[in-house]
């Protein structure tokens, strides 16, 4: 499958996940569009400024791969600058936050996987 630029939904989450600014949300595939259990896979784009607050990943995996720009990534109790090539991998019912520690955007693609459901759950 094969989504164009200009058919990808954008999506503004004022104070995404308790952080400050605008982020851009811009849906790269719907989760039912996989075979798996997906909840995202989008582009963000936080701009001067702007952060996603903490929050926790419980029953579900969270991956960040930074493509444009500097960025503050809390991941449990460690704070890293971030840039592009960089890769973050946040899961079982870990927590972290991002924001933008630079002038120009920060610019990430972030895909979120569900864990299978336990049989007899």
């Amino acid at each position: 499958m094969i989504r164009k630029l200009c058919d990808q939904a954008v999506e503004l989450r004022p104070g995404m996940r308790g952080g400050t600014g605008t982020v851009s949300v811009q849906s790269l595939f719907a989760p039912d569009e996989f075979g798996a259990s997906v909840r995202l896979c989008a582009r963000l784009t936080l701009p001067a400024g702007a952060s996603i607050g903490n929050h926790a990943h419980e029953g579900e995996d969270e991956v960040y791969v930074i493509t444009r720009g500097q960025g503050r990534l809390t991941d449990g109790d460690t704070e890293t600058i971030v840039g592009p090539g960089d890769a973050v991998l946040t899961g079982r019912g870990a927590s972290h936050s991002i924001a933008n520690a630079g002038d120009e955007p920060l610019e990430l693609i972030a895909f979120i996987a569900r864990y299978p459901a336990k049989a007899g759950a």
